[in-house]
């Protein structure tokens, strides 16, 4: 239930609607249990013999009301006071009265029920667009390091999948807070006032039937629990299959993918059995407690009426009509409890990511740094991904309008460098200075703002090219989007395509070539225009062709403009003002292009063991 109520806080925006969903219900609760005592005087005009004149008189005498326990006796002789008085001894006319105040009553009683409906579907959508959109907006808060814990299909099945088994299950007990329990506090009250003895087998039930129905559903949240997390990992298989397509078709890994997502999705096939064979116990638990109860009012009512005779035939038949609409909202509220279990498994894996920490949040007096005036500096900074430290008392200095190349082996700490100048991760030791100021005294996004990132692969999305430049820049004119691709010497290929920069590149830009791609991606960072270019391995991934038409490019953006370059191959970086060579995390050597070659240490062997063109 816990996790039911820290659902419920995401209804404060919609309390307005919410007073309207009560008002509605309680009007159409007290109609509902209305229109069952309206059918007392019905039944007394049907089925009682035909009264004379003389007591038709007597009883025009208006009733006096005498207390709480004779209101049965009073509501009738008030009725029957009515009719009488406009009916006088014509029964057909009393029948037409009083089934038009059936009518009526019922009508009322659908009216607000409808109105109730109406302001609960703005409440329950609501919650679930807010619910999706702040599990949404946190994952893309959330630092990359919690990714790399993660399977992406499974945090997709918690904003999807998730959300849906709310919507579904937990959500639409929302409409029951209200509806249900007034249902039955306004039967009951109708009850009391017909027979008390009768109306203690109800209290005797209700509580009887809870005991009953949470023992059943007491491990539906571990069964939804397992449903929830093999679905994660459905999506997870599913989401690596269509990323490595051309890979498991190259290695003709068909069969074991295939195999492999049958595995899972037999798990699934097992757990959705276990849950909804257990949730479909609600229905015949509860309507068989409903019948039973039903049996021993009918007996014991019997008893009142045919040996007794406390109570008349009218008000029984009535009663009876009473309890079997108590059964309806106790039977709802039955399966309203089942959802609830089944829904709290996948709240809580929502509630997980909400509430996961973010280290990498801004500090409570981060400062909006709007330009970039003088210097970089990594001042004897250290950090570890788990644990062992891939960079150790690393410090460099980078003047404005320098490009500084980072070369070394693989994992010598390289592309860290750059994970962490963007703030994607907090360094362990030490700190990197802008301008003199700790960067994570800078809020995150106006450190950002001042960076344009190029990586090794050109991630681009399924949408015009225009778009896709425009990510950094919503303000720029077609002019400029073209102008960046000029610098970035993309225009060329670009022009030809017969929607020009309107044309759909595809998913992950998947029309395009390697080299196009990469293009694209240093035409969105000239396009931020940023002050400090950070270039990850840019021209790693492509043929000798493409590389050079790319290199020409990168030299076109980083003029003018600070540039960490993070090389690959060494015949991108020989024109940067300073090469600091890694290795194990730490520098062994720094210097121009000629001064290493004339060292002949590491940088000079990585050199030779590559071929200049």
């Amino acid at each position: 239930m816990k996790q039911f109520f820290n659902i419920l806080k995401y209804a404060k925006p919609y309390k307005h609607f919410a007073v309207g969903h009560i008002i509605s219900n309680i009007l159409y609760a007290l109609f509902s249990s209305l229109s069952f005592i309206a059918l007392i005087p019905m039944l007394d005009v049907l089925f009682k013999e035909k009264e004379t004149n003389t007591e038709v008189t007597e009883k025009l005498s208006k009733p006096v009301y005498e207390g709480l326990s004779h209101l049965n006796d009073f509501y009738k002789d008030y009725m029957s006071y009515h009719i009488n008085l406009y009916a006088e001894d014509d029964k057909s006319k009393a029948l037409l009265l009083v089934v038009s105040l059936i009518i009526v009553l019922f009508l009322l009683k659908n009216i607000f029920g409808y109105l109730a409906n109406y302001f609960m579907v703005f409440l329950r959508n609501g919650v679930v667009r807010d619910l999706r959109n702040r599990v949404y907006k946190k994952t893309i808060e959330l630092p990359l390091s919690y990714f790399s814990e993660q399977k992406k299909g499974d945090i997709m099945s918690r904003v999807t999948n998730d959300v849906a088994t709310l919507q579904y299950s937990m959500l639409p007990v929302l409409e029951l807070i209200a509806r249900e329990p007034l249902m039955i506090i306004f039967t009951i009250i109708m009850m009391l006032i017909i027979s008390p003895p009768l109306t203690l087998f109800v209290f005797i039930f209700i509580p009887l039937s809870g005991i009953i129905i949470s023992k059943v559903g007491k491990s539906l949240k571990r069964k939804s629990d397992r449903v929830q997390k093999e679905q994660g990992a459905i999506l997870s298989i599913l989401e690596e299959t269509l990323t490595g397509l051309r890979i498991i078709k190259g290695f003709n890994a068909e069969e074991k993918f295939d195999s492999k997502f049958q595995e899972s999705s037999s798990r699934s096939y097992r757990f959705s059995n276990k849950l909804y064979n257990r949730q479909n116990l609600a229905s015949p638990i509860s309507e068989f407690l409903g019948i039973l109860v039903i049996s021993i009012l009918l007996w014991y009512g019997g008893q009142l009426v045919l040996v007794d005779e406390t109570l008349d035939g009218s008000s029984f038949i009535a009663y009876m009509g009473l309890a079997y609409n108590i059964m309806v909202p106790a039977k709802a509220i039955s399966r309203g409890l089942y959802n609830i279990k089944q829904g709290d498994a996948a709240a809580e894996r929502i509630q997980e990511i909400i509430d996961t920490p973010n280290p990498l949040k801004d500090a409570k007096n981060a400062i909006i740094k709007t330009s970039f005036d003088s210097e970089i500096i990594f001042d004897n900074i250290s950090f570890k991904y788990e644990d062992e430290y891939v960079l150790k008392n690393f410090s460099l200095t980078i003047p404005k309008g320098k490009t500084v190349a980072l070369v070394g082996q693989s994992g010598s700490g390289k592309s860290t460098i750059a994970n962490l100048i963007t703030r994607f991760y907090d360094v362990n030791k030490g700190n990197i200075l802008i301008d003199g100021i700790n960067i994570k005294d800078i809020t995150t996004k106006s450190l950002r703002q001042q960076l344009g990132i190029v990586t090794q692969d050109a991630i681009l999305f399924n949408d015009s090219i225009k778009n896709n430049l425009k990510l950094g820049n919503e303000n720029a004119t077609d002019e400029q989007v073209i102008e960046s691709l000029k610098i970035a010497n993309a225009w060329e290929f670009i022009k030809e395509l017969p929607l020009g920069i309107e044309t759909n590149i595809g998913d992950s830009g998947n029309k395009l070539s390697g080299g196009q791609k990469q293009r694209l991606s240093i035409a969105r960072a000239v396009l931020k225009s940023p002050p400090i270019m950070v270039l990850d391995e840019a021209t790693s991934a492509l043929d000798t062709e493409s590389e050079r038409l790319v290199q020409v490019a990168l030299e076109n953006m980083m003029k003018n403009r600070t540039s960490i370059v993070i090389a690959h191959r060494l015949s991108t970086i020989q024109n940067a003002d300073q090469i600091v060579v890694l290795q194990k995390g730490e520098i062994t050597e720094q210097g121009s292009h000629i001064a290493l070659m004339n060292k002949n240490g590491v940088y000079k062997k990585l050199v030779e063991m590559q071929s200049f063109e």
